[in-house]
């Protein structure tokens, strides 16, 4: 690979565009002939004449402005330049994004002047051509979206070149010979972008540390956090930190808590959970109605604001669950010990304790920090056969414990209540308009060294919904309190779903013959509620999921509460984890202050700290995807040989995705590797139509497909297109 030279400027040409942006990027400053004539490297006398005529134009056209004899000004910011995103496409073009505008600018590859993904640019838009989608030029980068990127170097003789497997990354990126570090050819390195030269096709940038060789499994996990900014492990310096905390329980501390160890109390949580940071306890009381108490670990305790271990947990914000590790919140000693609800162990926790009676009124509660003792530890698998059986020995091959064992009369009891109010909390809220997204995920069997053995499904069932109610209700109810005190809050919003995705989605699962009711915002909620149902257990499940999901807003964090709409609730929070997510530590935080009688804090703070949260957040939502996709084609690699049975999630011009039936891993046909035919995208249909058959592959065709090809680095499947299922009968 040779180094790139920009191709020089034709002389004898219009240069209008090109002043006007030189003068846009410095709006303040007067320019003569000559200092535009320098910056466009021009100097023959044809091209400055040139230049002193159309900047006469543009002063004529009144778009610029001769400040004094000879320089000129660009006028103020006119109504033809705008500041909003780049959201790049996979073909090197990308669309302007801006809140002043109606529709999104298309930008071409060469006016895109180094601005790159999710940057914040200032646009000049140009004139619209009727009938034509309007198109701009980026005059100016605003603020970098990103600097580091993962990707493989190519090392030349003295240079190299990083090239990334990131399709909205439409460059690679240059490291001079003093800036390769110890990287070797044909490693997986985060670089560091430095600097972008106006003449340069590439950026400059540094290797900042080498991620290993490509396909090997560290490597490929460390590259998707790498890629998202998120860190593999904690500083010495933290780990020194929380290594240091005194995690002991003390009789000074728990005096000045509410006592619950003598209630009874139990955790349900997954069976491989290693963090239990909420606990349910359970009192039949006198009247008949039940105490039930929401006990969440009480890391504010441990985690002080302003050390630096305070500093890593909000710059980190979540924990990152990827397929086959936690990249966790908060060290191991916290997270896994002082914070985590073990069985029969003394913890610190903050809980909110109602009472609710047989209909589930809760006609009193309380918050306040408690201290609890766990009596039982559940997996969901266990929690879930007490529930389906009432029988208090659990068997063996669901045990956690290896073997089986009897759990006590007072435990079975508590559950199974606690399962029946938790039935009816849950029916209100459907009928008060909750959506209820209980997606399929998708889960792999590992071996010791990480390795995709098999692909199982994890489904929700009572024991899960018995957990998501009370947290629900815990985070609800809180909320509440402090929105009602109309005190600076940090609230989980979700607002009404995005009409024009509703619409798309409608004629997308048309071709299933379902249909969403538009005439108001519950019917939309009952219809998707319905169509959740219908399609349960369908070979569509997994796409119109997908789909529904897409058409909904994003819940974030706000101190603006607009309520949470997929929820159904006018006050929502989250309160419920703060092992692993920092929201919930900062309204631990609130929540004291203002027991304590505390003066609303300061809006604008908690409204940064709230939109760095939602950010991260998406971070880690990407990442996480990511190492599923990477596992998913780490799996099928060793299946290469196999049929699979797949349904067509997706119709384009350049192929099909089909994801297949049995393990959910989703690849493409591409359009020329489908031999049976000569295929043309119907647009209309979703389909695409063989010339000579004229027979249709369109969106829900169940399909059999090979794996043509897996790519663990670029975490993408190609399939070949063997037949269709009705195929199969015909001789």
């Amino acid at each position: 690979m040779s180094k790139r030279l920009r191709k020089p400027i034709k002389k004898g040409k219009d240069f209008s565009d090109k002043i006007l942006k030189i003068l846009s990027q410095s709006a303040n400053k007067a320019f003569n002939y000559k200092q535009i004539g320098a910056k466009l490297e021009l100097d023959d006398t044809e091209s400055r004449n040139q230049i002193i005529k159309d900047l006469k134009i543009l002063a004529s056209q009144d778009k610029i402005i001769e400040s004094e004899p000879g320089k000129y000004l660009v006028k103020a910011i006119s109504k033809d330049y705008y500041e909003g995103k780049i959201d790049m496409t996979g073909r090197k073009t990308a669309y302007f994004v801006c809140a002043e505008l109606e529709e999104d600018v298309f930008i071409p590859t060469n006016n895109l002047n180094h601005a790159l993904d999710k940057d914040i640019v200032k646009v000049y838009v140009y004139n619209r051509r009727k009938g034509k989608r309007p198109e701009g030029e980026v005059i100016e980068v605003i603020e970098r979206n990103k600097t580091d990127f993962v990707g493989v170097i190519d090392i030349q003789a003295n240079f190299a070149f990083v090239s990334t497997a990131n399709p909205k990354m439409y460059t690679d990126i240059f490291i001079p010979k003093d800036k390769i570090g110890e990287a070797e050819q044909g490693d997986v390195v985060l670089v560091h972008i430095e600097d972008w030269p106006a003449r340069a096709d590439s950026p400059f940038g540094s290797v900042i540390k080498v991620l290993g060789k490509p396909g090997e499994h560290d490597t490929e996990i460390h590259a998707i956090l790498a890629e998202y900014g998120l860190p593999s492990e904690f500083p010495i310096e933290v780990e020194t930190f929380a290594q240091k905390i005194d995690t002991s329980i003390e009789a000074s501390e728990i005096a000045k808590r509410r006592d619950m160890r003598d209630t009874l109390t139990f955790t349900i949580d997954p069976k491989d959970a290693k963090d239990f940071d909420d606990a349910l306890s359970f009192k039949k009381l006198e009247n008949g109605n039940y105490e039930i108490g929401i006990h969440i670990a009480d890391v504010s305790y441990y985690l002080e604001e302003g050390t630096i271990l305070d500093d890593e947990a909000y710059q980190r914000a979540t924990s990152v669950y990827l397929v086959d590790r936690v990249v966790p919140m908060l060290p191991e000693v916290l997270s896994n010990f002082a914070c985590s609800l073990r069985p029969n162990e003394e913890k610190y926790t903050f809980s909110a304790v109602f009472e609710i009676t047989e209909t589930t009124q809760v006609v009193n509660q309380w918050f306040g920090r408690t201290v609890i003792y766990s009596d039982q530890r559940f997996a969901y698998e266990e929690a879930q056969y007490i529930i389906e059986t009432k029988d208090n020995t659990i068997p063996e091959e669901i045990s956690i414990t290896g073997s089986s064992y009897v759990v006590s009369d007072d435990i079975v009891s508590a559950t199974l209540k606690m399962d029946e109010l938790a039935k009816i909390f849950r029916k209100r809220r459907m009928a008060d308009g909750a959506i209820s997204f209980d997606k399929v995920e998708v889960k792999f069997n590992l071996d010791q060294d990480g390795e995709p053995q098999g692909v199982y499904f994890k489904v929700s069932k009572d024991a899960n919904h018995l957990i998501e109610e009370f947290m629900l209700l815990a985070n609800r109810k809180v909320a509440e309190y402090i929105g009602k005190q109309k005190k600076t809050f940090i609230y989980r919003i979700h607002d009404e779903p995005n009409e024009d995705k509703l619409i798309a989605m409608q004629t997308l699962i048309a071709k299933f013959g379902y249909k969403i009711d538009f005439r108001n915002k519950g019917d939309i909620s009952k219809s998707l509620n319905a169509l959740m149902e219908e399609v349960n257990g369908k070979k569509e499940q997994n796409l119109i999921d997908t789909l529904a999901i897409r058409s909904m807003s994003k819940a974030k964090y706000s101190t603006d509460n607009i309520g949470h709409y997929g929820l159904a609730f006018e006050y929502y929070s989250h309160f419920t984890s703060p092992i692993r997510r920092y929201p919930d530590v900062m309204v631990h935080r609130l929540l004291q202050h203002y027991l304590d009688g505390g003066k609303s804090a300061d809006e604008e703070t908690y409204e940064t700290k709230c939109v760095h949260s939602s950010t991260m957040e998406g971070l880690a939502t990407n990442a996480e995807r990511d190492s599923i996709k990477y596992m998913q084609v780490k799996y099928m690699q060793d299946h290469q040989d196999q049929e699979f049975l797949g349904v067509i999630s997706g119709v384009t011009e350049w192929g099909i995705y089909v994801e297949i039936i049995e393990n959910k891993c989703e690849g493409m046909c591409r359009i020329r590797d489908i031999k049976d035919d000569y295929y043309t995208f119907d647009e209309k249909q979703y389909a695409l139509t063989g010339a000579t058959s004229g027979k249709l592959l369109q969106l829900g065709d169940e399909i059999y497909v090979k794996v043509k090809n897996a790519d663990l680095v670029k975490k993408q499947l190609d399939f070949n297109f063997i037949r269709r299922i009705e195929d199969i009968a015909k001789p």
